[in-house]
């Protein structure tokens, strides 16, 4: 059976730095950062007891992270980037990696992830960053789609060499 994507609705938004010390920030990043490891494209499993308890407080202290929480008119969080201040050696100047994206379902399709991806950029050059960077899926379509749509492209410093892998080791 073929579905029909929705059409695309606007959405009034508010996208600010959150406050990992706000109970409401802190739960809503939770909250969102749940919905993104809940959904197939986050590995389909809830977040952990630990980091459910711990990752607000766990961000606060870590130098370079921040998170942006895009909320509706109503108020509700619908919408989270975690990003990781990092620096790049080549350009010696920081960069900005943003290490989740999640947008809750219903609200896909609105402009949730492109005003977020743009509240990233914007914070990125406050913070005197070079670049900004992200992981996506190869199977994640949609996300590639939008990523595309706002300058991201695949990395390569020579293309005969080929272009840039994220390889991982778990400890």
């Amino acid at each position: 059976m073929s579905e029909t994507a929705a059409p695309s609705v606007s959405l009034a938004l508010t996208v600010t730095l959150a406050d990992y010390s706000d109970p409401q920030d802190a739960a809503a990043l939770i909250d969102l950062l749940d919905v993104y490891a809940r959904d197939p494209m986050g590995g389909g499993a809830p977040l952990s007891d630990k980091a459910r308890n711990e990752l607000p407080t766990a961000l606060a202290a870590h130098p370079g992270a921040f998170s942006l929480i895009a909320r509706g008119e109503d108020g509700m969080a619908v919408g989270l980037a975690n990003c990781f201040t990092g620096f790049s050696t080549f350009a010696c100047a920081p960069l900005v990696n943003i290490h989740d994206l999640s947008v809750r379902p219903g609200q896909r399709d609105r402009g949730v992830g492109r005003a977020l991806l743009r509240a990233v950029d914007a914070e990125a050059k406050k913070r005197g960053a070079c670049k900004v960077t992200l992981e996506v899926l190869s199977g994640n379509e949609r996300a590639r789609a939008l990523y595309a749509s706002e300058g991201f492209a695949g990395f390569a410093l020579d293309p005969a060499k080929g272009s840039a892998q994220f390889w991982e080791k778990a400890l």
